[in-house]
């Protein structure tokens, strides 16, 4: 019965795949609806802690972008790209790497991925290099920011085992920085030249590929004061969330729980921008974040409550199945995550439907953290958004989907870098836990 309830999970996503963006969370509603119906399956939770802590920071995130504080971070991040052009493969997904750790989502990437292909071609390095990387960074930066949902909802199940959200940050930030840079380097000097680029000269001589000179726009007076508030909210949230730890506790009586505060925060952040900055909150529902955070909502909705139903319904199975293969070989765990978050199309949604199961079948603190990274293998199947707005800006066709699907031009150093950041979890985590 489970491989028929399994073959129902993979055709829900799968069409959720096939509708591309908001649709794999609507698909993850049908899967829910064909096991109750046909399998006589007691749906399971909706991850509303996790979707709630997403709303706060996207709408967070908007209210900064229509004051100025998003076109601000870009502007500093061109001069940066700019000022040392040969080293746009590193450069391009460090930056990219700061962007998601700060805002707790890789889709702020969409903004700087127009200006890594045109310094890449002012450059003649083909754009693929510095794109990869830039998609794979904003993905695997999200398993290390402070205000992304799945690090806080990993850390609430780590801190009964004496496990706090600064000691998980302090394995994920380092083991996850220093993948996305070795990965770079590598992605640098041994990648070989594509078919395709080598027409990349004769096509700029024809003018079929224009190289432009961004010209730096005039900076929003508000900008500087919203993007500072966004900060200040971000500092608050880690100074409460570590002065609220029970190894710490200077904050004795928690009146405000961990997610309770990431929402209080962000949302009165939000609040202030809007009165100090003068924000039309109408504008707000317009933006582009706003936009793709919201999809990101009901994605996570559909798809990790179709992972929660399944997995409850055969809990004992899995038990049986992968306790034996986890207590043996721990490290096995970075590849269920790995292939468990190819299906479920979100880290948040990976966290929530894997890591409570895996912390219950006796996985150490060290190997859960360490494998952590693998939660971000969404490069895999070429449908995620950011991916495929690499594949569009990129007008030299050095970026591309392979025929066969899964040949494309991310899988390569995506799975290096989340082999590194496993890799480097374990000696960090030996090393601070």
């Amino acid at each position: 019965m489970i491989w028929i309830e399994f073959i129902i999970v993979l055709f829900a996503i799968w069409l959720g795949a096939r509708l591309g963006g908001i649709g794999i969370g609507f698909a993850g509603g049908l899967g829910v609806l064909i096991l109750a119906l046909t399998c006589g399956i007691k749906p399971g939770s909706i991850p509303f802690e996790v979707i709630e802590i997403i709303m706060a920071v996207i709408a967070m995130i908007a209210t900064m972008q229509v004051a100025g504080g998003i076109n601000y971070l870009i502007k500093i991040s061109e001069r940066l790209l700019r000022h040392h052009p040969r080293y746009i493969t590193v450069i391009a997904p460090i930056v990219i790497y700061v962007m998601t750790l700060l805002s707790g989502t890789g889709h702020t990437a969409f903004s700087i991925l127009p200006v890594i292909v045109e310094v890449a071609k002012e450059q003649g390095i083909r754009p693929s290099r510095p794109l990869s990387m830039a998609v794979i960074a904003s993905q695997i930066a999200v398993t290390a920011s402070p205000l992304s949902a799945a690090v806080i909802f990993f850390a609430s199940i780590l801190e009964p085992r004496g496990v706090s959200y600064i000691n998980l940050l302090s394995v994920a930030l380092p083991s996850t920085i220093s993948a996305i840079f070795c990965t770079s380097i590598l992605t640098n000097f041994f990648s070989k030249e594509s078919k395709n680029y080598q027409l990349y000269p004769a096509r700029i001589i024809r003018n079929e590929i224009l190289l432009k000179n961004q010209q730096m726009n005039n900076v929003n007076p508000n900008a500087k004061r919203a993007l500072l508030l966004f900060l200040m909210s971000i500092i608050s949230v880690m100074l409460y969330t570590i002065n609220t730890n029970n190894s710490i506790s200077l904050i004795n009586k928690h009146i405000l729980l961990r997610n309770d505060a990431i929402i209080v925060f962000m949302l009165t952040s939000a609040t202030l921008i809007c009165i100090v900055c003068k924000v039309n909150t109408n504008d707000i529902l317009s933006t582009s974040t706003f936009k793709s955070g919201m999809s990101a909502c009901i994605c996570v909705m559909g798809v990790a409550w179709l992972g929660d139903t399944f997995v409850k319904a055969n809990f004992n199975d899995i038990q049986i199945l992968a306790g034996n293969t986890l207590k043996t070989y721990p490290w096995m765990l970075a590849l269920i995550l790995f292939f468990s978050s190819i299906m479920l199309y979100s880290q948040a949604a990976t966290t929530k439907a894997i890591m409570p199961t895996a912390l219950m079948l006796s996985v150490s603190p060290l190997t859960a953290i360490a494998s952590f990274a693998a939660v971000s293998a969404l490069f895999v199947l070429p449908t995620y958004p950011t991916l495929l707005a690499a594949v569009e800006i990129d007008d030299t066709g050095s970026t591309k989907i392979g025929k066969y699907i899964f040949n494309h031009s991310f899988i390569i150093p995506g799975t290096l870098a989340i082999t590194f950041s496993v890799s480097f979890g374990f000696l960090f985590g030996s090393l601070i836990l």
